[in-house]
């Protein structure tokens, strides 16, 4: 498959980085491998950072740029690696990345130590993660916290300069070939819904992991690299867990079945979110649908260039309370009560990332994109309905990218 990307937006993202940080030393690392048990490890996923800048797929490669300088370190393998994971193809690195210059890590770590020594010791960097994020419950990849201490021990300052605020700031506003593999990603979840959440498809699965293991069928058969996040395909009260991801239950006809999925393409993440019926939907599950799809409504209509998204979100919140009046479910719209029944945020950035970077502190512009996902959740009548679509802001306003795929309970 011909890639959308050439070696020019790498090239140019490189540049761009520069004149935003100044022309002094810079040293980036890409992800390593993460064991998943053994000697096993799990499937390689570039930081997207890195990727962005290089466009390398490759574990633990590092990247330096001094002004005009630039150069690629990338770790030997020996025999038995290479007989295990192959040899590295320098000049598919060098063609990819258009960087001219790739060194072993022996040759590449000394030339770092001249430039940090001609440099005073100042290097810009991202810095790295705290190894445990407890409220996500995650371990991060170490290979930031491991370049900053091998650069420490080359001679860097302690107190290197943090290039995150640059690199978000670049990766929040989409250039043109971006939209169109976010596009791309997008048109594969939508084709691939509509396979398998049809309703003839839909009758015949009997558990949630059914339709989880069509569903990654569909993408990969479309060209989609696989899932930009682990899918969430659950029917019933366990759509008011958020982040379900056992998709071991069974699907009964009374149930609303909630798709939040999104294909990964170029490593560009789509993220939508869909209610279907098992069977034939009951009035009260139609009214919290309604209620939902007139909350995304009103988000969408909010959603334009100079929109403060912490603004945006307490008017949806509120919107929200007031369809929660509407439906019995509570007497006052108080912050509490609302949480209680819609207790996540109505957007946030999509791109490399599902949950992409992007200034969350200041208006939106053209250019970024954003998903508009309010829901409702009312585990005591065993409803939980999430309605997603991914939204380009545009001079005009906006323009919704999955508008495609219909939000009708059929």
């Amino acid at each position: 498959m011909d890639s959308l990307f050439t070696s020019s937006f790498f090239i140019d993202n490189r540049k761009a980085l520069h004149e935003r940080a100044g022309n002094g030393l810079i040293v980036l690392a890409g992800n390593g491998l993460l064991q998943r048990n053994g000697d096993a490890t799990y499937k390689f996923r570039q930081d997207s950072s890195f990727w962005y800048l290089t466009g390398l797929e490759l574990p633990d490669v590092v990247l330096v740029m001094d002004g005009d300088q630039e150069f690629l370190i990338v770790p030997g393998r020996d025999a038995v690696r290479q007989a295990f994971d192959g040899a590295v193809d320098v000049a598919a690195l060098m063609e990819r990345s258009g960087v001219a210059m790739v060194l072993e890590e022996q040759e590449g770590w000394q030339r770092i130590r001249q430039l940090l020594k001609a440099a005073d010791g100042q290097v810009a960097t991202l810095l790295p993660p705290p190894p445990y994020v407890e409220h996500a419950g995650l371990y991060t990849n170490p290979s930031r916290s491991r370049l900053h201490d091998e650069l420490t021990d080359a001679g860097a300052v302690v107190e290197t300069r943090d290039l995150r605020s640059e690199l978000s700031a670049m990766r929040a506003v989409k250039q043109p070939v971006e939209i169109e593999a976010l596009q791309k990603a997008i048109d594969i979840t939508i084709d691939s819904l509509e396979d398998v959440a049809s309703k003839g498809a839909l009758q015949t699965y009997t558990h949630e992991y059914q339709a989880e293991a069509e569903l990654t069928r569909a993408f990969k058969l479309k060209g989609a690299s696989g899932h930009a996040f682990e899918p969430i395909i659950v029917a019933g009260k366990r759509a008011c867990t958020l982040h379900n991801l056992a998709m071991d239950g069974e699907i009964h006809n009374d149930e609303l079945v909630q798709f939040d999925v999104g294909a990964e393409y170029e490593q560009y993440a789509a993220d939508i979110s869909r209610v279907y019926s098992a069977g034939t939907a009951s009035e009260r599950q139609r009214a919290v649908h309604q209620a939902v799809c007139d909350a995304q409504d009103y988000g969408l209509s909010l959603l334009k260039p100079g929109v403060m998204l912490a603004d945006y979100e307490k008017k949806v919140s509120q919107f929200i309370g007031e369809k929660l009046i509407e439906l019995g479910v509570i007497k006052a719209a108080s912050d509490d009560e609302v949480r209680n029944y819609y207790p996540h945020a109505a957007s946030h950035f999509l791109g490399l990332d599902v949950h992409d970077t992007g200034p969350y502190d200041k208006p939106l512009q053209a250019g970024m994109v954003v998903t508009c996902e309010p829901g409702i959740y009312i585990p005591e009548e065993s409803i939980g309905v999430r309605i997603e679509d991914d939204v380009l802001i545009t001079d005009e306003g906006n323009r919704v990218l999955s508008s495609r795929l219909g939000r009708e309970l059929v």
